[in-house]
């Protein structure tokens, strides 16, 4: 529908920069909204001058408060419980695609758009997340969370290209391409130190360090200082390599062994979401992702009334519970949840 009006989700990057150039060269009538997530965000004043540039309006919403209170506190509150996070699903269910897509209707948008790369596809069927057409790009794993009502507001228009071409296309158009930068695990924690960032959140317990014959090797800082698969900075003395196999928070205890006990082939999730808004009839040709940067690869789900139980085909290393399971049939995106508990091979 070009000729429509497209809020578009602008950070001042290079991605969400071309979104904003690609839907203005074709035609719609283009707006720049930027959130205003923490104090000290340089989103806001990099955003303002790419849109000075296109000749585009712009706004700052302060989502601050609420970002803070969905976003943050989880991420403290997680890493407490002995589990890992993923703060870039939960502001994308919270933040980006229901209060800043809210902002945007308010604003007359006819859709939203964002920089990510994924793509939506309409069928008799409903609405359909796909793959990012760059592999080494796709971020479809992080929009699990999303459902019919915001995939038919949004638009999604690099997914279907390479970061190459989108970085080749902003030098064409002057657009900044800021290479030295590169993108950031935690937003809001530039340091990308998260474990002196909870602690300034929350208190800190010292524990003991076990093996798994419950033999104490050592005292841990805190459990937010730890995560599933981690082997340097234990400070233990051992002549074989330990690596962290599981968090016991009900004991606060840091469990450790060597590096066979991380491979595991069955696991429960929970919190579960369907792109579809129902769980799939057909449960065949399944692949599941435990992490953003792990390969999708076989599994096999048993659906119960408060989640799943997954099972792979091989064995998977140093699955995370507080991680998200995304789950894709072929390039669709299927749904997700979020890994409760690990079982052991």
């Amino acid at each position: 529908m070009t000729g429509g009006r497209v809020a578009v989700a602008m950070s001042g990057g290079v991605d969400s920069s071309m979104v904003a150039a690609i839907l203005k060269e074709q035609g719609f009538k283009v707006m720049g909204i930027t959130m205003q997530l923490f104090a000290g965000s340089p989103a806001p004043e990099r955003a303002q001058r790419v849109a000075r540039k296109l000749g585009i309006p712009h706004s700052v919403v302060d989502f601050g408060e609420l970002f803070s209170r969905k976003v943050v506190d989880y991420f403290c509150d997680e890493y407490h419980r002995g589990r890992t996070p993923n703060p870039c699903v939960i502001c994308n269910r919270f933040i980006k695609f229901d209060a800043l897509l809210e902002k945007a209707q308010e604003m007359d948008a006819d859709f939203m758009a964002t920089g990510h790369y994924a793509r939506t596809k309409s069928s008799a069927n409903g609405h359909r997340l796909l793959k990012g057409a760059d592999p080494r790009k796709d971020q479809s794993y992080f929009l699990y969370v999303i459902g019919q009502s915001q995939l038919q507001r949004i638009m999604l228009p690099i997914g279907h290209m390479h970061k190459s071409e989108v970085k080749k296309k902003a030098v064409a158009l002057g657009l900044p391409v800021d290479t030295s930068r590169g993108s950031q695990d935690i937003c809001f924690i530039p340091s990308g130190d998260y474990r002196s960032f909870v602690s300034r959140h929350l208190p800190l317990q010292p524990g003991d360090i076990v093996d798994t014959g419950d033999e104490i090797l050592g005292r841990h800082q805190g459990l937010a200082c730890y995560t599933v698969g981690q082997r340097r900075g234990l400070g233990l003395s051992s002549g074989k390599r330990l690596y962290v196999v599981s968090l016991d928070a009900d004991n606060n205890r840091v469990v450790v062994g060597p590096e066979d006990m991380l491979l595991s082939s069955r696991l429960l999730a929970r919190q579960l979401h369907w792109i579809s808004g129902e769980p799939p009839q057909d449960l065949s040709g399944i692949t599941a992702k435990i992490r953003y940067k792990s390969p999708a690869v076989a599994a096999s789900l048993c659906l119960e009334n408060d989640g799943t139980r997954v099972c792979f085909d091989q064995p998977q290393r140093a699955i995370t519970p507080g991680q998200s399971i995304v789950f894709y049939r072929g390039e669709e995106v299927l749904g997700g949840g979020v890994i409760e508990t690990v079982e052991l091979a």
